[in-house]
């Protein structure tokens, strides 16, 4: 503004001199009584007004001036919320209660709300991103191999004062844990083999970067608490994901392999192992079977040897006639060698069974009407085999 402005007295300066505080003053007055509505009365007015009315009105304005300025510090705290007050600039304490709060007016204390629930989330080493190109997120493992990792990692506020005076306010924090993790992601990257990376190794390792991002800005008291980090993709280079492509084709080939492998021993080794064990229990039958038929042999020869010391003759015809009636009990012809014409006969033993049946049968027919006739048949019992049996007693 001129000092030649009327509003600041110019008009009475003409020589250039300071502007009339008394004018200038005023011009506030008026400015206010306008914004009231007129109620102050005015150094000016006419001579029937009170001439401390004036001082008055000063003295109401200052007051309301001075109860808008208490009024300033009021301030509202919200569930989801810290506050942190400070005084000149100093910290001095968090206001963690919601509720209606106040605090010294500005600029002698001031206070800065912050949100402790919010779930901020960022990603690490996402093409286009400023800082995170594809080189930023490329990463050697310990078998010296190249892989690109992107994460995605989820961070929440545990304190607000650390948050506030122990951060170097980027992008509201995000660029030191941007920076923590990719210094977490390539020290675990570099403890482990590019095919752990690729394929099973990726929850370990998100767990792993989580530790240790923790770790780090627990010590350097950033006040943030890493809710979650998650690899969303990883993958060789572009230069050779051909070659890469094909080493994952065999790992799955081989698991595929190794699996049919296992369904066909599943399937062969049950039943060889059932085979194995029936044949094993059929050999410990014939086993005890042969022993227990030795074992009876036995008892019978030494019950024969007996009997032998005791009469032998007879033992010996029994034992022979026991051993011709086993012996001709399988066969159905016998040839028999007659002592005193030199000639063999032929006894088909089959037919005379047959026809020794037949007799039976016609003898039972013949005996129902006898049982009736007064006067008895007799009937002669003596069949072709008895007659041979009693032939061979008496040639031997």
């Amino acid at each position: 503004m001129s000092q030649n402005d009327p509003q600041w007295g110019g008009d009475r300066n003409k020589k250039g001199g300071p502007p009339n505080l008394d004018e200038i003053f005023r011009n506030i007055i008026n400015k206010i009584n306008a914004l009231l509505g007129n109620k102050i009365p005015q150094n000016n007015a006419p001579v029937n007004q009170s001439s401390g009315s004036g001082a008055t009105g000063v003295f109401v304005v200052l007051g309301a001036l001075l109860a808008l300025w208490l009024a300033s510090g009021t301030y509202m705290v919200d569930e989801r919320e810290d506050a942190v007050v400070t005084r000149f600039g100093k910290y001095v304490e968090t206001v963690v209660h919601p509720g209606l709060h106040w605090h010294l007016p500005y600029p002698i204390e001031s206070r800065e709300l912050v949100n402790m629930t919010e779930i901020r989330s960022l990603d690490v080493g996402v093409r286009g991103d400023a800082g995170s190109n594809s080189e930023a997120s490329l990463m050697l493992t310990s078998d010296q191999n190249i892989i690109q990792i992107q994460l995605e990692v989820q961070y929440t506020l545990n304190s607000a004062k650390d948050f506030l005076f122990d951060n170097r306010f980027i992008d509201g924090g995000r660029d030191v844990v941007k920076q923590t993790a990719e210094s977490a992601i390539r020290e675990v990257v570099g403890r482990n083999k590019v095919d752990y990376v690729l394929n099973e190794g990726r929850g370990k390792i998100a767990e792993d970067t989580k530790e240790i991002m923790q770790s780090l800005l627990n010590r350097y008291g950033t006040g943030m608490t890493i809710a979650r980090v998650n690899i969303s993709d990883v993958q060789p280079p572009e230069q050779v994901q051909a070659a890469f492509a094909d080493a994952v084709k065999a790992r799955q080939d081989k698991s595929r392999l190794i699996n049919e492998g296992t369904a066909y021993a599943n399937d062969v080794i049950p039943k060889a192992s059932g085979m194995a064990a029936r044949l094993n229990e059929e050999a410990e039958g014939y086993r005890e079977q042969i022993v227990a038929r030795a074992e009876g042999d036995a008892s019978r020869f030494k019950q024969i040897a007996a009997e032998y010391v005791k009469s032998p003759q007879v033992t010996r015809d029994r034992m022979y006639l026991d051993a011709m009636q086993s012996m001709y009990q399988n066969t159905t012809k016998v040839l028999v060698d007659q002592k005193a014409g030199g000639s063999l006969l032929y006894l088909p033993l089959d037919k005379l069974m047959q026809m020794n049946g037949a007799a039976a049968s016609v003898n039972a027919d013949a005996a129902k009407p006898a049982a009736t006739s007064s006067a008895p048949v007799a009937v002669n019992s003596e069949t072709p085999a008895n007659r041979v049996n009693r032939g061979e007693r008496d040639g031997r």
